[in-house]
C-alpha cells in the first residue's frame, strides 16, 4: 500500500481505498492452516501442528505409536524383572504383553490375561488398553477433530468476507494492472488514443504473441479504417501472414479496450461494440454440422449481428464449397459488409477475382 500511495492515479487510489489489511486474521491463518494445503479436508493435512494440543496428540498417537510401544516395552521389562518381555499387536486381539510361561510368576498382579497359549501368557494393563482405545480410533478422531477446528475456523472468518472480496476483487485489477504495465514497459507497447469517431487507425502494429515466440524479428504492419475505408481486402499466399495480420488487429483492439498500451508505434481507436471472427476450417460432426454448414451459421451470425462500430475479422469465407460457389458467397458477404453493415471488416480470401469484383 505504501507504494500505491506514490500513484497519483484516481484507479489505483480507489483500490488502494478497497485493500483491507488484516492482521489477526493473517496471524490466525498463518498459525492454523499450512503453507500448502490439499484440496479437499475429508483426507486431513490441513491445519497446521501446534494450532490445537488435542489434534497434535492425536497424530501423535497415529505416527508414534511404535515408539511408544518400544518405550512401554522396555519399561515393563525394567520394572517387571523379565527380559523376555515383548509389547506386540495383532487384529484379534489387539495390543497385548506376552510373556514366557517361564515367567508366570513373575507377572505383576496389574496384569490381565487376554490369552494363553503353549509356550507364553498374553496379557493387557490398563495403560495400554488406553493407549489401544486411543491409537486405534486415534486417525478417524484426528480427521473428525480436524473438521470441527476447520468449520470453526471458517465460522470466524464468515464476518470478514466483505473484507476478503473488497480485498481479493482489488488485488485481481492490480494483478491485471501490473502485468499491462510489465509488458507495456519490457515489450515496447505504447498507450493508444482512445477517441470517439469510428475509425481504426494503426501504424506499425505488431502481434504481441508471435513476436515473442518467433525467433526471426517480426515486421510491423499498418492498418486504417475510417469513414469511407470499411472493408479491406488481404490477399497473398499460404504463409504470407493474412491471419497474423487480421489477429494481430483484433488482439490490437481488445487490448486497447481493456485499457492497456499496445505493440504498436501509434494507435488511434474509436468505440468498438463487439469484435466478431470467423476464422479456421473445422467441421462440428457431434452436432451434424459440415465445414461449410459452420462456415455459413457463423458468418451468417455475424451479417445479422455486427454494426458500423464492430471489428470483423472474415478469413477464407466460401472454402468450404466448391470455387464457383465460394466466390459467389465471399462476394456477397463483402458486399453486403461494405454497403449495408458498414462494419469495420479485415476480409482475407485466396479468391484473387474478388480485388476486381
Amino acid at each position: 500500500q505504501q507504494a500505491l500511495n506514490c500513484l497519483n492515479s484516481p484507479l489505483i487510489q480507489q483500490l488502494d481505498n478497497a485493500l483491507t489489511p488484516l492482521p489477526d486474521i493473517v496471524d490466525l491463518l498463518q498459525r492454523a492452516v499450512i503453507d500448502e494445503p490439499p484440496l479437499l479436508i475429508r483426507d486431513g493435512g490441513v491445519i497446521a501442528t501446534g494450532y490445537d494440543s488435542t489434534l497434535d496428540e492425536l497424530r501423535g498417537l497415529s505416527q508414534n505409536a511404535d515408539q511408544f510401544l518400544l518405550d512401554l516395552e522396555q519399561r515393563e521389562q525394567q520394572n517387571s524383572g523379565i527380559p523376555g518381555l515383548k509389547v506386540a499387536y495383532n487384529r484379534v486381539h489387539g495390543y497385548y504383553i506376552e510373556v514366557s510361561k517361564l515367567h508366570a510368576e513373575r507377572v505383576p498382579a496389574t496384569y490381565q490375561r487376554r490369552q494363553t497359549l503353549k509356550a507364553v501368557e498374553r496379557y493387557i494393563t490398563p495403560e495400554l488398553k488406553n493407549f489401544e482405545d486411543k491409537v486405534l480410533s486415534s486417525r478417524e478422531r484426528a480427521l473428525s477433530r480436524e473438521k470441527q477446528l476447520y468449520e470453526a475456523l471458517l465460522e470466524q472468518l464468515r464476518e470478514f468476507c466483505p473484507q476478503f472480496l473488497s480485498t481479493a476483487n482489488a488485488l485481481a485489477q492490480l494483478d491485471v494492472l501490473c502485468c499491462f504495465a510489465w509488458c507495456a514497459q519490457n515489450y515496447d507497447w505504447v498507450q493508444p488514443n482512445i477517441v470517439d469517431n469510428n475509425i481504426l487507425s494503426i501504424n506499425a502494429g505488431r502481434h504481441p504473441v508471435i513476436e515473442q515466440v518467433s525467433s526471426d524479428p517480426f515486421i510491423p504492419n499498418s492498418v486504417e479504417f475510417d469513414h469511407q475505408k470499411r472493408v479491406l481486402m488481404i490477399t497473398g499466399p499460404n504463409m504470407g501472414g493474412k491471419s497474423t495480420y487480421m489477429r494481430q488487429t483484433a488482439l490490437i483492439v481488445i487490448l486497447a479496450c481493456m485499457g492497456s498500451f499496445v505493440p504498436a508505434s501509434e494507435a488511434s481507436i474509436g468505440p468498438i461494440d463487439q469484435v466478431f471472427t470467423r476464422i479456421g476450417a473445422s467441421d462440428d460432426l457431434s452436432s451434424g454440422r459440415s465445414t461449410f454448414m459452420v462456415e455459413m451459421t457463423e458468418a451468417a451470425n455475424i451479417l445479422n449481428n455486427a454494426s458500423e462500430y464492430s471489428l470483423v475479422l472474415m478469413d477464407e469465407i466460401g472454402r468450404g464449397t466448391s470455387t464457383f460457389d465460394g466466390l459467389s458467397l465471399a462476394w456477397a458477404c463483402a458486399r453486403q459488409l461494405a454497403s449495408v453493415t458498414r462494419a469495420m471488416t479485415l476480409f482475407a480470401t485466396h479468391y484473387f477475382e474478388l480485388t476486381r469484383l
